[in-house]
């Protein structure tokens, strides 16, 4: 194959997903309450369903299954509900392939697969290229890199006009016992001087937004809730940070749904109980 590709870039952040099982109309309906404006529900050509709430350059992702239909794509529902998928942009899948397999980074071969899109004109399928690394590198979740072959259907400016303001995502948290251990799958990917260091772990830049891999105690002193660990007490993807452009906005949706919030030292933070299993908080754009 032909397949050009530059240097794998450093890791620049697609999009977040929120496995929601078989609640996905209660999801909805919770993340309405928290001020998204969520698109009409999607079905994948590999058998879930999802609803999105899509930002500036990346976007959320709750994703389930239909009643009865577990058995469409199992494997994704063995992780635990909430956050459980970190997805970064992804171009020459083929390529890159190769290049992360000849790094020792084992990868799944490129999938493809398609979502209708209901549009005024009429429907036309949104295409997509997939490429996820081993399941044994990632503790209760996924990441993946993604490739969207028609962006034009995501990234759709009447779907980006949220009611609490949210614009983009800031942040993506992850809790681990040892953060040097989680973190090697990312450095091993994207190269030896991606992680800085922080206050209870690691970070690295994902583009514009953060991803963060952090101690238990570290989250808890930050956002003053403790996030839950595996059973087992293994790695699990906790809080997100969204930015609003009006957080006086932000604060008035939540408090007219009956959203209970608090205040941090960043912004204000909405529990895993009102934000499907995801530690939410907001914070000035």
């Amino acid at each position: 194959m032909n397949d050009v590709v530059p240097p794998l870039a450093g890791p620049i952040l697609d999009h977040v997903v929120v496995n929601v099982m078989d609640g996905l109309d209660g999801a909805f309906r919770t993340y309405e309450q928290l001020g998204f404006l969520l698109t009409p529900r999607g079905y994948h050509s590999l058998g879930s369903v999802n609803h999105l709430a899509v930002f500036e350059t990346d976007y959320l992702e709750l994703l389930g299954y239909e009643a009865g239909k577990q058995g469409n794509r199992a494997e994704l529902w063995r992780h635990p509900p909430g956050l459980t998928g970190l997805v970064f942009k992804g171009d020459h899948l083929d390529a890159r392939h190769a290049d992360l397999q000849a790094r020792g980074v084992y990868v799944d071969p490129p999938n493809e697969f398609t979502r209708p899109v209901a549009l005024p004109e009429g429907s036309r399928d949104a295409h997509f290229r997939v490429m996820r690394t081993a399941p044994q590198d990632v503790q209760n979740g996924r990441t993946f890199f993604c490739h969207h072959v028609t962006p034009e259907l995501v990234w759709r400016p009447a779907w980006r006009a949220h009611p609490n303001r949210a614009t983009a995502i800031t942040e993506f948290i992850i809790a681990t016992q040892d953060p040097a251990r989680t973190s090697a799958i990312y450095q091993r990917m994207f190269g030896p001087s991606l992680l800085r260091p922080v206050t209870g772990g690691v970070a690295f830049s994902a583009g514009v937004p953060t991803v963060s891999i952090l101690t238990p105690e570290a989250i808890a002193a930050r956002f003053g809730l403790v996030p839950e660990l595996g059973p087992d007490g293994s790695d699990h993807m906790v809080a997100l940070v969204f930015k609003t452009a009006a957080p006086e906005v932000t604060r008035a949706v939540l408090t007219g749904n009956e959203v209970p919030f608090v205040n941090y030292a960043d912004g204000i933070v909405v529990a895993p109980a009102d934000a499907a299993g995801v530690i939410a908080a907001f914070v000035p754009a």
